[in-house]
């Protein structure tokens, strides 16, 4: 179910039902207690009138009489102009010491043995028909009062009294819903304006919703949708950068291998064409690097959802990370070593930034250390704070130019390189929370540290 309004109506129909059932029910049961209460005393009642009728002092010629005439009414108790329908439903009867009967209505029952058990009682007649009967012995005049009453009259009236309030119920609870559906409309309306302004948007506006008046429901919502629009301006802004970058920086390369492959077309001897081939080959790998480093740089820009880092080795990564430089090293005529104090290295990082990062660091150290030079990797941890160093024996960094080397596409002193190598590596310490640090060294060259 996809519509909150149904969603919302469905749950409280429901409820409204189980509750009118519920309620139903309880009314029921306590409507049938109730009338079965008034109806109890009410045969009491009029068998205690009739033993005192029963009781009047008169001979037995006004007493056979008295009796007569009451047969006499009784037998024209029908559902007259001036009777009701629940006459015939309702009887007595009067019985002697003999067993004989005396006096009795003719909607009365008949019995193969008068009843004996005084009080309230519910029987079946020989017509198969329940009553709700009272016996009451009189002791003065030894006379047993039986009064009873059909079971339907009770029913009849309960089914009335559920009738009556149960259809007002059910129109009610239809009225209700009618204006719960109103009243869920009018309070869904922020939400469907909000809705309605989102739709009329441009499709490439990406400016921050500033919806007035606003529920206090819908202010997580809006500043949600803000987050998310600044962080696609963001994304896009970089998408941008990248572009502009990329086509600022390939510009003179592609211009320069184009020249080299011109050169390469007109060189009329062997060494000539040997030379602007070894042009263009040095000019193709410096524009390999630097698309690598375009890309690694796309890759290290913060991103809106960023991969949770997992505790790492960090001995083992920086270790793993060498050994594929290793090869490289040999072959610039270098030589690469590892120092690290014994210990554990546990560091919840990504593994892929501190092996680009520490790529960058080794491959800047080999442009600027000279031949047979040594680079040393230092892995240390002090206070739960790691440091990795790489250290060349190269020519040093000025004190101006410290600040420089972090921006992007500076290159210093090395034509080979793109200038985004140190950028990379800051990039990396900032989504560490760490920073780098620049040293020259007292026995000549630089001491690169990145510490997180």
């Amino acid at each position: 179910m996809t519509s909150i309004r149904r969603r919302t109506l469905s749950l409280i129909i429901g409820l409204m039902l189980a509750g009118l059932l519920i309620i139903s029910a309880l009314n029921l049961h306590d409507s049938n207690h109730e009338i079965a209460e008034v109806y109890d005393a009410q045969l009491a009642q009029n068998a205690r009138l009739l033993q005192g009728v029963m009781r009047m002092p008169l001979t037995s010629e006004e007493h056979a009489a008295l009796y007569r005439a009451f047969n006499q009414a009784l037998g024209e108790a029908e559902p007259k102009v001036d009777g009701h329908p629940y006459e015939s439903k309702l009887a007595f009867q009067v019985w002697n010491p003999q067993g004989e009967r005396l006096v009795h209505t003719a909607s009365a029952p008949s019995f193969e043995v008068p009843p004996s058990t005084t009080g309230f009682s519910d029987i079946t007649d020989l017509k198969h028909r329940h009553w709700r009967a009272f016996l009451l012995e009189d002791k003065q005049t030894d006379l047993r009062i039986w009064v009873g009453e059909r079971d339907d009259v009770r029913t009849d009236l309960v089914s009335r009294i559920v009738r009556h309030t149960l259809w007002p119920n059910v129109l009610g609870s239809l009225i209700l819903v009618g204006l719960v559906w109103l009243a869920i409309g009018w309070g869904l309306k922020p939400l469907a304006d909000m809705a309605a302004t989102l739709r009329a948007r441009h499709s490439g506006s990406l400016e921050p919703l500033q919806l007035v008046p606003l529920p206090t429901e819908l202010e997580p919502m809006q500043a949600a949708l803000n987050r998310m629009l600044a962080q696609i301006q963001d994304v896009l802004a970089r998408e941008r950068r990248f572009i502009a970058d990329a086509a600022h920086e390939m510009r003179t390369p592609l211009a320069v291998l184009r020249v080299h492959a011109q050169n390469l077309l007109e060189a009329g001897t062997q060494a000539q064409r040997r030379e602007s081939l070894e042009h263009l080959i040095t000019g193709v790998d410096r524009t390999s690097r630097l698309v690598n480093q375009l890309l690694t740089m796309a890759r290290l820009e913060p991103q809106t959802g960023s991969r949770q880092a997992q505790e790492i080795d960090l001995a083992h990564t920086v270790r793993e990370a060498l050994a594929q430089l290793t090869p490289w090293l040999f072959d610039q005529g270098l030589e690469l070593v590892f120092d690290h104090e014994e210990g554990t290295y546990r560091a919840r990082v990504d593994a892929s930034a501190i092996t680009i990062a520490l790529n960058n660091l080794v491959s800047n150290a080999a442009n600027f250390s000279p031949v047979h030079g040594v680079i040393t990797v230092r892995l240390s941890k002090q206070a739960g704070r790691f440091e990795l160093s790489v250290e060349d024996q190269g020519p040093g960094i000025d004190e101006a130019e410290r600040e420089r080397v972090f921006e992007r596409f500076y290159s210093r002193g090395n034509d080979q390189g793109a200038g985004l190598g140190l950028t990379i590596v800051q990039t990396i310490a900032d989504r560490l929370a760490g920073e780098v640090r620049l040293h020259n060294r007292d026995v000549g060259g630089l001491r690169v540290t990145l510490a997180f």
